[in-house]
C-alpha cells in the first residue's frame, strides 16, 4: 500500500485503499504534526524524501540484520521515520549519555552489578521541541576484549530483536525490562539505545554501557565428598562471673572487672593461739608452667604404660585418673568449656600459712588447685540409671615446710538441687589409684609430692527441668595442730543471669533419655557446605544482610532454638511449632509462587530464614523479626549460571520487589533445592546437645565464610 499524504486544515491526513482515515497522532505510527503555513514552505524535493522516508510495506518484511555500526534509522524498530519533520524545522530526539543497568543500578567498576535476569534498562531522552519521546534498547554480547559481539534477541517473535521503551516527556528516563530468559548470569552484555519522538530518530547510537547479572553468590552442584562434621565442637575459653572473693572477675579480653575482695583467709586461734591462713592468687608464669609440665608427664606416663602393655599410644593420651579427657592438653591459665565439659585452670595456687600468737610464720606450703565438670547428656552415657553430672578437682602440693608436718585438704561442693543425691568424694592419685578417704600429704623433703584428684557424682531423679547452682570451697588442716582451720572460697557456678558452670538437667527433650548439659555453652552448628552449597549460600547471604544478622558468629548474633517447653501457644491453643513459623512465611496464604528457572535447577521448596524452628523466625511470635507475611521477606531464587560454568546462583526475585532486597528485611524467602532445603538441618542434633527452648547456637557455613561482604559476588571454596 502507498501511502499519500497531502494537506488538510489544520493537520495531515491520509487516504488508504478505499477511503481516508486520519493517522493517529500517538503510539508507534505517530506522524509529526505540521501546520499548513508550514508546509507551503516545503519544497519538493523534501515532499520526496518524505515520501521514501515514510517507504512501502511489504507483505512480510523481512528482519534487518544492521550490524553494530547500523544508524538508529535503518532499524526503525520504534516506527517509520519521517524527514520532512526535519525540513519544517523540528530537532531530533538525543539519548542521555549515560545508560545504565539494574537493580540496583550501581557500578563495579564500569560494569553495571545486575542482580536479576530481568534486567532493567534506563536512559535518560532529550527532545529540543519539548516532544515526548521514546528509546529503542539494543543489546550484544562480547568478545574477550570486551567489543561487541553478537546481538541479543530481545524480542522473540519481534523482527528488530530489540526493546521499545513507553513515550516520556523530553528530560526523563525511558527504561525497558528484558524478560526472563533472554539474557543469562555471569555473562557481559553491552546495549545501547536510540532516541524517537514519533517522526525523527537520533543520528547516532547512545554510547555503550556494559553490564553483568551477577548473582549474590555463587556455588557448584552439591558435592558428594568430603563430608563436613557438622557436629564438631570447638572447646572455647571463658571468664568466670564468680571466682570467688580471692580472685579477680575478667572481661571477655581479660581486662579486670572486678578487683579481689579478699587477699587472706584465716581460721580461729587454736589452743596455742595459732593461726591458720590460705591465699589464693591468680596463675602466675610459674604456676602456669608448673601446669603444663604437669599435665605432659602425666600424659606421657599414661603412653609409656600403654607401650608396656603392648599398645599404641600417642603421647598426647590423656591421663586415666583424667574426668575430662582433653583439659589434660590445655594450656594452664585459663578455663575451657564445651555444651558438657568444663575444665577449670585458672583458680590458681594457694599459700598455706601457719602463723604463731604473736604473727610470726611457722611455715607455710604452697598448693595449685584445679576443677572439672562432665555432664553426661544422657543415662545411657553416664553409666548410671539417672542424669548426671560429675566434678573433680585436682590439688598439687608444690611445697610443704616441716613446721607444718602434714597437710589435709577437704573439697566442699555445695548444691541447692532438690532432685539429686551426691556421691561422696573419692580420692585418687597421679596414676588413678584410690588415695584414701582424704586428701593427705605427710612432709617429705625427699621427693615431689603427688597431686590428689577428687572426683564426686551427682545423679538427678527430678522432671522437667532444672538448673543447678553450684559452689565450691577448700577447708584446709596441718598435722601440727589439731584444730587450726584455713578456709577458701572457689566461687559458684556463677551469678544471677549468667550461670555460665551451672548444669541444667531434663526429661523434656524428645528421643533423648534424660540427662545434663552445661547450657551456657553455645553450640555451632556447621552446615556441610560441601554436600548442601545453595542453601548454605542463601544462609549466608541473608546472615550478611539482616539487621539481625541471625545465627552469625562473625557478629556474635545467636538463634534460639524453638523448644517443646516454649511457652508461646498458637491459635488452637496448644504448643507453638516450627511448623506454625513456616505457615506464616511459606504457608498457602504467604502468596509464594515459583520463580521461572533453569531445568537444570531441579525440584525446589520454599526455603525460609532464620529456620522456622528458632526464635529469630520472622513468623515466630515474639520474634525480633516478626512479620505478617512471607512477603515482606528478601525474596531470592536459584537459577544455573550461563558463563560456560557448571555453577549455581542466589538471584533477586524481582517480580514483587522490582529493585530485589532492600537489605533491612527481617527475614529470607528463596526457592532453594528440595534436597538441599530439607536435608542441610536435617541432622541438628537436638538430643546430643539437649537443646531446649531459647537456647543460642550459631549457624557457621565454612564454603563461604571467606567472603567479606555482598558487594561483590561470594564464590563457594570447598571444604577438604
Amino acid at each position: 500500500m502507498i501511502l499519500i499524504i497531502f494537506p488538510c486544515a489544520g493537520e495531515w491526513c491520509g487516504c488508504g485503499r478505499a477511503r481516508s482515515t486520519r493517522i493517529p497522532t500517538k503510539g508507534i505510527h505517530k506522524v509529526r504534526h505540521i501546520r499548513l503555513s508550514a508546509w507551503r514552505h516545503v519544497a519538493a524535493g523534501a515532499v520526496l524524501a518524505l515520501l521514501a522516508g515514510m517507504g512501502t510495506a511489504a507483505a512480510t518484511p523481512a528482519p534487518p540484520t544492521p550490524g553494530p555500526v547500523a544508524s538508529p534509522a535503518t532499524m526503525a524498530a520504534a516506527g517509520p521515520q519521517n524527514l520532512a519533520a526535519l525540513a519544517a524545522g523540528g530537532a531530533r530526539p538525543v539519548s542521555g549519555k549515560s545508560p545504565s543497568a539494574g537493580p540496583k543500578f550501581s557500578k563495579a567498576g564500569t560494569v553495571w552489578r545486575v542482580i536479576t535476569p530481568q534486567v532493567v534498562l534506563r536512559n535518560t531522552v532529550t527532545d529540543a521541541d519539548g516532544d515526548t519521546a521514546n528509546l529503542t534498547f539494543q543489546v550484544y554480547t562480547t568478545n574477550a576484549d570486551g567489543t561487541p559481539k553478537a546481538q541479543v534477541d530481545l524480542d522473540g517473535t519481534g523482527q528488530h530483536g530489540v526493546l521499545v521503551s513507553s513515550y516520556v516527556a523530553s528530560g526523563a528516563t525511558a527504561k525497558v525490562t528484558v524478560p526472563y530468559g533472554k539474557l543469562k548470569p555471569g555473562v557481559l552484555y553491552k546495549f545501547r539505545t536510540s532516541a524517537f519522538d514519533g517522526s525523527l530518530y537520533e543520528t547516532d547510537w547512545s554510547p555503550w554501557a556494559d553490564f553483568r547479572i551477577e548473582p549474590y553468590v555463587q556455588f557448584p552442584a552439591a558435592q558428594t565428598t568430603p563430608p563436613i562434621n557438622s557436629n564438631v565442637q570447638e572447646t572455647k575459653e571463658f571468664n568466670r562471673s564468680d571466682p570467688g572473693p580471692s580472685l579477680p572477675v575478667l572481661a571477655a579480653n581479660g581486662a579486670v572487672k572486678r578487683k579481689a575482695k579478699q587477699e587472706r583467709s584465716c581460721g580461729k586461734p587454736d589452743d596455742e593461739g595459732r593461726t591458720l591462713c590460705i591465699e589464693l592468687s591468680p596463675p602466675t608464669a610459674e604456676s602456669k608452667a608448673r601446669a603444663n609440665q604437669r599435665s605432659a608427664a602425666l600424659r606421657e606416663a599414661e603412653a609409656d604404660k600403654a607401650r608396656k602393655a603392648g599398645k599404641s599410644a600417642a603421647p598426647a593420651l590423656a591421663p586415666a585418673v583424667e574426668l575430662v579427657d582433653w583439659c589434660s592438653d590445655k594450656p594452664g591459665g585459663k578455663d575451657y568449656m564445651t555444651r558438657g565439659e568444663a575444665c577449670l585452670k585458672h583458680i590458681g595456687s594457694g599459700a598455706l600459712v601457719f602463723i604463731d600468737p604473736e604473727g610470726a610464720e611457722l611455715g607455710h606450703g604452697i598448693f595449685d588447685f584445679e576443677q572439672r565438670i562432665k555432664a553426661y547428656p544422657n543415662k545411657g552415657s553416664s553409666g548410671s540409671d539417672f542424669a548426671e553430672f560429675d566434678q573433680q578437682v585436682v590439688i598439687v602440693p608444690v611445697s610443704i615446710d616441716a613446721a607444718l608436718e602434714g597437710v589435709t585438704m577437704k573439697w566442699n561442693v555445695g548444691s541447692n538441687c532438690k532432685a539429686c543425691v551426691t556421691s561422696t568424694i573419692r580420692w585418687k592419685d597421679d596414676q588413678n589409684n584410690d588415695a584414701g578417704p582424704t586428701a593427705h600429704w605427710k612432709v617429705d623433703p625427699t621427693r615431689p609430692y603427688a597431686g590428689r584428684w577428687g572426683t564426686v557424682q551427682t545423679t538427678w531423679n527430678g522432671t522437667g527441668k532444672e538448673t543447678i547452682d553450684l559452689g565450691w570451697s577448700v577447708t584446709a588442716t596441718v598435722d601440727a595442730s589439731t584444730s587450726a582451720i584455713a578456709y577458701a572460697d572457689f566461687g559458684s557456678t556463677g551469678i544471677e543471669g549468667v550461670r555460665e558452670l551451672a548444669p541444667r538437667c531434663d526429661d523434656i527433650v524428645k528421643g533423648s533419655a534424660p540427662g545434663c548439659v552445661l547450657s551456657y555453652f553455645k553450640t555451632n552448628w556447621t552446615v556441610d557446605s560441601n554436600r548442601y552449597p545453595a542453601a548454605s549460600a542463601y544462609y549466608w547471604y541473608m546472615q550478611q544482610v539482616m539487621p539481625d544478622h541471625a545465627g552469625s558468629k562473625r557478629w556474635d548474633s545467636l538463634m534460639h532454638y524453638l523448644g517443646p517447653d516454649t511457652p508461646v501457644k498458637n491459635s488452637a491453643g496448644t504448643t507453638w511449632t516450627s511448623s506454625n513459623s513456616r505457615n506464616v512465611i511459606c504457608g498457602p496464604s504467604s502468596a509464594w509462587s515459583l520463580h521461572p528457572a533453569d531445568a537444570s535447577v531441579g525440584s525446589v521448596d520454599c526455603d525460609e530464614f532464620a529456620m522456622a524452628s528458632t526464635h529469630e523466625s520472622g513468623g515466630y511470635p515474639k520474634s525480633y523479626n516478626l512479620v505478617t507475611s512471607g512477603t515482606k521477606c528478601a525474596q531470592l531464587y536459584t537459577d544455573k549460571m550461563g558463563d560456560g560454568s557448571a555453577n549455581f546462583g542466589i538471584l533477586a526475585d524481582t517480580r514483587t520487589a522490582t529493585n530485589g532486597p532492600s537489605g533491612t528485611e527481617r527475614c529470607g524467602r528463596a526457592a532453594i533445592s528440595s534436597a538441599q532445603n530439607q536435608q542441610a538441618f536435617s541432622g541438628f542434633p537436638v538430643p546430643a546437645w539437649r537443646m531446649l527452648d531459647g537456647d543460642g547456637f550459631f549457624v557457621t557455613l565454612p564454603g563461604f565464610e571467606h567472603c567479606a561482604s555482598t558487594a561483590t559476588t561470594c564464590t563457594w571454596r570447598k571444604v577438604s
